[in-house]
């Protein structure tokens, strides 16, 4: 398994590495900042490099490993040495939603009990569904407002690891209503403090003043008891 960079640090967006296995125009390698698509957050894109060429980062893709899909079968062989770069502004939005995702999952499961049923975080706009029976607009906008209060109040956010068994032990430690973490011996950990923890591999931003205006775009009822949010930053 590849080393994930991002679990260790959001914020790195150039890289070197090692190949470890080449399938068509499908790379591995030992050590990774990208992303990829999982935990309802769209894939990184950007490019990798070397000596003896450039290959844009298509995709990324969750394959046990970390596959990194190129735009064309890159002339390498496994033990090379690549860099790799990201598409910093398409991270930094993943990074922004996803931040504010959390928050406004924490503010719906202490205020109405509602579980995450679904969604996706892509760079444009986050859509989550939730287990509401009543779930008006007005739910959504007084629940949107305060993720902008606190989003605004600057809090530090802090990403940690836990032994699984410890982990599962915090009040609302898994907010996902068929899903439970993977059976890893540690659980990567994101908390706001005073707002919210939750199991998460994916990328977040530091403080929460980084996200900025959380604006509402619609609310769709999506069956009995689902109702599905779209959101956005600027």
């Amino acid at each position: 398994m590849a080393e994930l960079i991002y679990q260790a640090d959001c914020y790195v967006t150039d890289f070197e590495a090692r190949v470890t296995r080449v399938e068509g125009n499908k790379l591995f390698l030992d050590r990774t900042a990208f992303h990829p698509t999982s935990g309802g957050v769209a894939n990184d894109t950007g490019f990798i490099e070397s000596s003896s060429g450039r290959w844009n980062v298509i995709d990324v893709i969750e394959e046990g490993d970390v596959a990194h899909l190129l735009d064309s079968k890159p002339d390498l062989s496994v033990g090379d040495i690549v860099r790799g770069h990201i598409d910093w502004d398409r991270r930094y939005r993943l990074m922004r939603l996803h931040t504010a995702d959390h928050i406004l999952t924490a503010i719906l499961y202490k205020e109405k009990g509602a579980l995450v049923t679904g969604g996706h975080i892509d760079p444009e706009y986050a859509k989550s569904d939730f287990s509401l029976e009543r779930g008006e607009r007005e739910v959504f906008e007084e629940a949107i407002k305060k993720v902008n209060e606190i989003a605004s109040s600057g809090i530090e956010v802090k990403i940690y690891f836990l032994p699984r068994e410890e982990a599962m032990k915090i009040p609302g430690i898994v907010k996902l209503a068929a899903k439970m973490p993977p059976t890893l011996e540690k659980l990567r950990i994101v908390e706001i403090p005073g707002i919210d923890i939750q199991a998460d591999g994916g990328p977040h931003v530091r403080n929460t003043r980084e996200i900025g205006e959380v604006k509402l775009l619609k609310v769709e009822n999506k069956g009995k008891g689902k109702k599905r949010v779209y959101f956005t930053v600027p």
